[in-house]
């Protein structure tokens, strides 16, 4: 049992880092879509994702001819403190809406 407890604990830290990260990139894939949306009828899509994304998070947005591609990327915090962090990244793309007026991206 003593020489077990360890291990389980260990475990289950890595689970609940999996389910930190896994909820986090979750968060970052709404806030790229966000984004990419908002942008694509003309809006800030930065302004969009910041107002989705989780916290610390980086927002990218940019233009290509008619298409617009949103990035977010977020740190994740280990539990066990010692270890480096992990980053998600997610990334959405749209199509710049026919008639949208040219706003900040």
């Amino acid at each position: 049992m003593a020489a077990g407890l360890p291990a389980l604990l260990l475990l289950l830290l890595a689970g609940l880092t999996a389910v930190n990260a896994v909820t986090a990139q979750a968060g970052c894939l709404h806030a790229a879509r966000e984004a990419a949306l908002a942008a694509a009828r003309g809006g800030d899509g930065s302004a969009a994702a910041g107002r989705a994304a989780p916290p610390g998070a980086s927002v990218t947005v940019s233009v290509d001819g008619n298409r617009v591609q949103a990035t977010v990327r977020a740190p994740v915090r280990t539990l066990g403190g010692r270890l480096p962090r992990v980053t998600v990244v997610a990334t959405a793309v749209a199509a710049v809406e026919p008639g949208a007026a040219e706003g900040v991206w």
